[in-house]
């Protein structure tokens, strides 16, 4: 399984990496820090499943680079390109975050699920709140990976 892994804070990538590579050892990770990176990887190589973080910076970020403008909904961003490309894979995303701002009101993470579930029916799979300490969303995206690998 080829997997691209789209965060760019180091601890939760790190934690994220290391649970799937428990649940699927022979996956080969790729890891994107930004919207922009995503894209560049998703065009020369398509991944089976890409695990998305919603809120993303434009491009890397490094020692004179700040990122750009930082995006709330960059993973958003980052689907809507996959689709003007023609890229089709599974997207699941994993966000910190129990809400969104979005033009100044607050969007729930389930109000956000349907959003995504409805505006890109073709490749999102699943919406799952990442908590370092709390084990749900590994009991959820394990057993996607898993009915994933089967296939």
């Amino acid at each position: 399984m080829r997997l691209l892994l789209v965060e760019d804070e180091d601890p939760k990538r790190r934690h994220i990496e290391n649970f799937v590579r428990s649940v699927c050892p022979e996956a080969e990770i790729s890891v994107a820090r930004s919207v922009r990176s995503a894209i560049d990887s998703l065009t020369s190589r398509s991944p089976d499943v890409v695990l998305l973080d919603m809120s993303l910076p434009t491009f890397d970020i490094g020692t004179n680079e700040s990122g750009g403008r930082p995006q709330g909904f960059g993973g958003r961003e980052l689907m809507r390109n996959m689709e003007l490309e023609d890229i089709s894979c599974p997207v699941i995303v994993l966000t910190g975050y129990d809400a969104f701002n979005k033009a100044g009101e607050q969007v729930g993470l389930e109000e956000l699920r349907i959003e995504l579930s409805e505006d890109h029916p073709g490749i999102f799979v699943a919406l799952l709140q990442f908590n370092s300490a709390y084990g749900d969303w590994q009991d959820r995206l394990r057993s996607i990976l898993v009915d994933m690998e089967r296939k």
